[in-house]
């Protein structure tokens, strides 16, 4: 009667505190520049080292630039946070993917690319998106600072079990329908806050016949939903996507490690504490429409109108659409676009490129649009190269970036003017999180490029026709 969640929750309980949280074991930590600097502060004024070293990974991705990476950062507080990283690596002795090194990258692409995140871990890192990592089939969840510096020190953390969720959404996804659309979905079913409290497991016909990437995406977005983090059941998708890659198990130590993780399935008569369905045939591409990501709709229909606002959500609701330079009941297509962003811990994947691609090829980048094509990681950069699709996209004209958080948030120097309205694969679209004054509409790729070649919001579908 056991769910997934628990099968992997209670293989990593080292203790349970009386009328207190889990001590729980924790496989993988990953640090970024950001929210990692206090705590090796912490672990260096307590005169400790890190218990176990060779399950930290160190990678600067949000204050990385996104042009001219061989050269010094020119931004003074980014350049003191990457190298502050670099400095604490060395001194700890982490394995640390520094700027320029072809490992580098956002850190929740690198990790599944690299087989560093495997089905049955506990993963977490200092950054709420951790939970993409529960693509493979792991247990992932972002912390603070001084949880880092816990795990630092320890390779535990101290942490309430959530309560488990199972969302289920059956048949097929119709032609230009991507995982970014079904997370978008979900979002305006449950609301920000309708997974609180809960870890979600993803099933069903529609997810399992997501690609490894789109399951990343739906990962990704899980904490948008207000969960603690989202996975799915590992299957043969898993398999294939983790065989070979470098840090993954190889010979007998694979056969070994599969027929476990073919183990890691919730029980037939396993019981959630809350259990969630819905048809695939009810998702159409989406788009964003105010300042959090469950203020979504489907791309042909318009903003609600005021009536059919609840009266205690009418006064959040008129500032967002002000904000946003909308009103009640207008209809997005055929807005104006003046940015598109394609990448993010998101949608920055090979399959998201190919996707932008596809609708790209034949057709030329609107002169009025400023287009961000930025790779998750310098793997994802050669296999743009290997396939051609650079040479797609540049006789479109665009151009390919260097990898990093780039535009996804305003800390490096990607940031969306004041005003200035941008169809984005990103995860998120707070007030101010492209740069200050920006307006923020999240889409999928397929939506975003169709944007990118039109100038204006379109249905990704009428492109994809031709």
């Amino acid at each position: 009667m056991n769910t997934l969640f628990d099968k992997i929750w209670d293989r990593h309980v080292v203790q349970q505190i009386e009328d207190g949280p889990t001590q729980l074991y924790i496989d993988r930590l990953y640090c970024h520049e950001v929210t990692s600097p206090q705590a090796f502060d912490g672990m260096r004024a307590r005169g400790l080292k890190c218990f176990r070293p060779e399950q930290i990974v160190c990678m600067p991705d949000h204050n990385t630039p996104t042009h001219d990476q061989d050269k010094p950062i020119a931004d003074p507080v980014s350049k003191r946070q990457v190298d502050a990283l670099e400095r604490n690596a060395k001194e700890f002795g982490l394995k640390h993917f520094g700027m320029m090194s072809p490992d580098n990258g956002i850190i929740h692409v690198v990790g599944p690319e690299k087989g560093l995140s495997l089905p049955g871990m506990t993963i977490v890192c200092g950054d709420s998106h951790t939970s993409t990592h529960g693509a493979v089939g792991a247990v992932a969840f972002g912390i603070g600072t001084s949880e880092v510096e816990m795990v630092l020190a320890s390779q535990c953390i101290l942490q309430q079990k959530p309560k488990s969720m199972r969302i289920n959404i059956a048949g097929k996804l119709q032609e230009g329908v991507t995982a970014k659309d079904v997370a978008l979905y979900l979002m305006a079913q449950l609301t920000t806050s309708g997974a609180t409290g809960y870890f979600v497991e993803y099933a069903g016909e529609a997810v399992r016949n997501l690609s490894m990437e789109g399951r990343l995406t739906l990962c990704n977005l899980s904490i948008e939903m207000g969960a603690r983090g989202g996975f799915v059941a590992p299957d043969e998708t898993t398999f294939e996507y983790l065989r070979g890659r470098e840090y993954a198990p190889k010979g007998e130590e694979w056969d070994k490690n599969v027929a476990y993780w073919r183990t890691l399935k919730s029980d037939d008569d396993a019981v959630f504490d809350k259990e969630l369905f819905f048809d695939a045939a009810d998702i159409e591409p989406r788009i964003t429409y105010g300042t959090n990501p469950g203020m979504g709709i489907g791309i042909k229909s318009s903003v609600p109108s005021l009536q059919n606002v609840p009266e205690e959500a009418k006064a959040s609701f008129l500032k967002s659409l002000a904000y946003m330079g909308l009103e009640p009941g207008e209809q997005l297509l055929g807005k104006s676009v003046d940015y598109v962003f394609l990448g993010a811990c998101t949608n920055g994947r090979i399959e998201d490129f190919r996707a932008f691609a596809s609708i790209a090829k034949g057709r030329h980048k609107a002169s009025d649009v400023v287009a961000w094509l930025v790779p998750g990681s310098w793997s994802v950069w050669k296999q743009i190269k290997a396939e051609g699709l650079d040479v797609v996209l540049a006789e479109a004209g665009f151009e390919i970036r260097q990898p990093g958080c780039s535009a996804c948030l305003a800390m490096n120097d990607d940031k969306v003017p004041s005003g200035k309205l941008c169809v984005s694969t990103s995860n998120r679209n707070f007030e101010g999180r492209q740069g200050p004054g920006a307006r923020t509409i999240l889409a999928s790729p397929l939506v975003a490029a169709a944007a990118a070649v039109t100038g204006v919001i379109t249905d990704p579908r009428e492109l994809l026709a031709r």
